[in-house]
């Protein structure tokens, strides 16, 4: 892969999904809204994806997380615009809490057929959406000392972002249940933890000839090194509103830059045992924002939130640099408001939903009788669309 090296940039990408105001389900209609789209806003940046229950916002190239997200204002609108025309409803999080995989349609593309040929059940599992952030970086030599700086801070971001408590109507008990179902898929999942850009080229030569990536032409590794001259992030859950998002991509932006210019002043990067890594990203999928996190190679441990904290004071000059502080210090609001995994299972919890992870309520949101779609997860899909629709008012 070339890598062309890039200043300190950003862009966003953003998954949303699309659901039918009556049953609260997703529905496969992207195709018809990209058409709408085409019609009433040529030249806009959203594009299918994976299932025909969803679209991407893709932002272009920009210097600071405020014109970014500017931009994915934008974008959202315009959907809501043309969604509201066809009477669809945008959803933004991590996972649909009662959607049935099973039912679930491809977008029209050969390389998807592909994936799932390869991957058959896990690859059918992947009704989830996530924000992609890329930061970029000034020369391929720096990029992996810097993905294997930014995996130590995997469960910092995750915790924050983590919006997917519960699949096919059952709390499943996780904060971020899309980390878990992600990392199943073969090109997926932490990456190793390479020395250099030689050690990646070999590997990436390896698996081309292998024939590993044949039918994705790319490692889906939860950060990787993009063609773009970035390093792009990709574990975070999509997030309730665009504030959150915002908050995230700029903890994600500052962090990347700052590991940089430590680079740069030639001081050593953090870096933890792959097992601690391994360990860290499950504890957050877990206990989100409740996690308690490994923060050094001594195995020291501190709750995620006090490490949060501590962050955001620290990379505050690099914020004032990136006009992104007030952005930065919305990752304290994240905090003392609670986690979108907890909003949607409080809920869900008001409406009837069972206080024991795993555990089926009764009801049902369409069939005459039988454990099936609890009713009381209409009420996190809900709460889902109406906080992603005030938050860009």
């Amino acid at each position: 892969m070339d890598f062309p090296g890039s200043a300190p940039t950003v862009g966003i990408e953003w998954e949303v999904a699309l659901i039918d105001p009556e049953t609260r389900d997703l529905t496969p209609r992207a195709a018809e809204l990209l058409e709408l789209m085409d019609r009433k806003f040529p030249g806009h940046r959203v594009t299918r994806e994976f299932l025909a229950n969803t679209v991407e916002m893709v932002t272009g190239v920009h210097e600071t997380i405020p014109q970014a997200t500017a931009e994915l204002r934008e974008q959202i609108t315009q959907l809501m615009e043309c969604a509201d025309e066809l009477g669809l409803q945008i959803f933004s999080a991590g996972s649909h809490p009662f959607a049935d995989w099973g039912d679930q349609l491809l977008s029209e593309k050969d390389s998807y057929k592909e994936i799932i040929q390869r991957t058959q059940y896990w690859g059918r599992q992947m009704i989830i959406w996530g924000i992609h952030v890329h930061v970029g970086v000034g020369s391929k030599e720096k990029v992996w000392p810097i993905i294997n700086a930014v995996m130590t801070h995997y469960p910092h971001v995750l915790a924050m972002s983590a919006s997917s408590p519960a699949w096919e109507g059952l709390d499943t008990g996780y904060a971020s249940n899309r980390t878990l179902l992600y990392q199943q898929l073969p090109t997926a999942g932490t990456p190793y933890q390479f020395k250099n850009w030689e050690e990646w080229e070999a590997f990436s030569e390896d698996t081309d000839k292998s024939g590993v990536i044949n039918h994705t032409g790319s490692w889906h590794f939860d950060v990787r090194p993009s063609k773009y001259g970035t390093v792009e992030l990709r574990f975070a859950d999509a997030m309730m509103t665009l504030w959150e998002l915002a908050a995230i991509s700029a903890y994600m932006h500052c962090l990347v830059v700052h590991f940089e210019r430590m680079y740069d002043r030639g001081e050593e990067l953090p870096i933890l045992q792959q097992w601690h890594v391994a360990e860290n990203k499950w504890r957050a999928a877990r206990y989100g924002l409740d996690a308690l996190i490994i923060t050094d190679r001594d195995t020291t441990e501190r709750w995620v939130k006090d490490e949060l904290r501590d962050w955001v004071e620290m990379l505050l000059p690099v914020a004032e640099e990136l006009n992104c502080v007030q952005e930065l210090r919305d990752v304290e609001r994240i905090m003392e408001r609670g986690g979108d995994y907890e909003l949607q299972r409080a809920a869900a919890r008001e409406a009837g939903a069972a206080l024991e992870p795993g555990v089926r309520t009764r009801g049902d949101a369409g069939a005459e009788e039988g454990f099936t779609q609890p009713k009381a997860w209409i009420a996190a899909v809900d709460l889902t669309v109406k906080t992603l629709r005030e938050s860009i008012e």
